[in-house]
């Protein structure tokens, strides 16, 4: 296949976003260990265990996960022609209103000087000031128009602070909806810990990272719908991250629950007007493909259509544990789960290894 691949879920912690990490004691912070130790990434509550040496606290967060010459090289590898990056979870969720806001504008300023830089490779989503005033978060989000390369916003499932169905988020939304640029959902809270047992600690990150996540972000969306945003702002564009977490399976659940719920009649018993879940999902949503399976691929194609689905990575995390591996086993997973899903239809592959997001996105690319 010639035709561009695009990879529209892939992070990067720029070194200004270290180095407020470094500066902190409190989760989310970066553990410095002595040489030649990499230092350890502590982001979850779950992560900062005194309980565990140093050394086994966390994830080890190699230059990989800051550097753009290694990002470049991990998409020569993997043949990929144009990245959209994204500032990591947590983002800016843990800073003041004062040094969010300063933070987002550095922060925003530097990926836009980082894909200047990269001629025509990188495009990026922006962060917000999430603990700031909603009006200076709208700022932002205006002055993010003028950044040439950037395509969007990232934001997590917390809003501003109280979930996504928090009405002080609605100017945010009127915003986003005006100005067209995308919504990237991303999970970062997962579930509380008690949910995984006292033995989570034995299987590592597996239970908030496979099932924690997928879950949280099911939540947040649900929330959205439920609140009315659809309905509110009907030209509001989201990309829902991990193919949308378990929406496209509980889609149909929900909105049966909704049919049958009481509280959704008005007093003569009526059922209120919103959208369907599937209108949204046809209409308002995008799905990456990062689901690592044939099965998640084929359900975000039957929920939102082949031509909604978008190729991600997830790099720099799930990296190859084998020393010495150029080749990502999760990269590959994911395009072969791509593959199967579509048939081996060479045209429904391109549309979503490149073309849905060369077109949902504008971007300068040749195909």
């Amino acid at each position: 296949m010639s035709s561009p691949i695009v990879d529209i879920h892939t992070h990067i912690y720029p070194p200004s976003y270290l180095s407020l990490l470094r500066a902190r004691t409190t989760v989310p912070y970066l553990l410095d260990l002595p040489a030649p130790a990499a230092p350890r990434l502590i982001i979850l509550p779950s992560d900062d265990n005194g309980a565990l040496p140093p050394s086994s606290r966390g994830r080890p967060i190699g230059p990989e996960y800051s550097s753009i010459d290694q990002k470049l090289s991990f998409m020569s590898a993997h043949n990929i022609d144009v990245s959209v990056i994204s500032l990591a979870n947590p983002w800016l969720d843990f800073l003041t209103p004062r040094e969010a806001l300063s933070a987002a504008r550095d922060i925003n300023d530097e990926l836009e000087a980082i894909c200047k830089e990269s001629e025509g490779k990188l495009y990026a989503f922006a962060t917000l000031p999430v603990s700031a005033p909603s009006d200076e978060v709208v700022a932002e989000i205006e002055r993010l128009q003028q950044l040439s390369h950037i395509r969007g916003i990232i934001l997590g499932t917390s809003g501003l602070g109280s979930g996504l169905d928090d009405v002080t988020l609605e100017p945010i939304w009127a915003m986003l909806e005006k100005s067209q640029l995308l919504l990237f959902l991303h999970p970062h809270y997962g579930l509380p810990a008690e949910v995984f047992g006292p033995r989570a600690q034995d299987y590592g990150h597996v239970l908030p990272l496979s099932l924690g996540f997928p879950m949280e972000t099911t939540i947040a969306f649900v929330r959205m719908w439920l609140s009315g945003v659809f309905d509110r702002y009907q030209r509001l564009r989201v990309l829902v991250a991990h193919a949308g977490g378990t929406v496209p399976f509980l889609a149909g659940r929900v909105e049966s629950c909704v049919e049958h719920e009481r509280h959704f009649r008005d007093e003569n018993g009526q059922q209120q007007e919103r959208r369907g879940i599937w209108d949204v999902l046809k209409h308002n949503v995008w799905l990456d493909a990062v689901t690592y399976s044939e099965l998640g691929v084929r359900a975000a194609v039957e929920a939102v259509g082949t031509e909604r689905v978008l190729f991600g990575t997830d790099h720099p995390f799930f990296p190859p544990l084998d020393e010495g591996a150029r080749e990502w086993v999760s990269v590959e997973a994911n395009v072969n789960a791509i593959k199967k899903a579509l048939g081996g239809n060479h045209n429904a592959m391109r549309t979503v290894l490149g073309r849905n997001s060369i077109e949902l996105l504008r971007l300068m690319i040749s195909d």
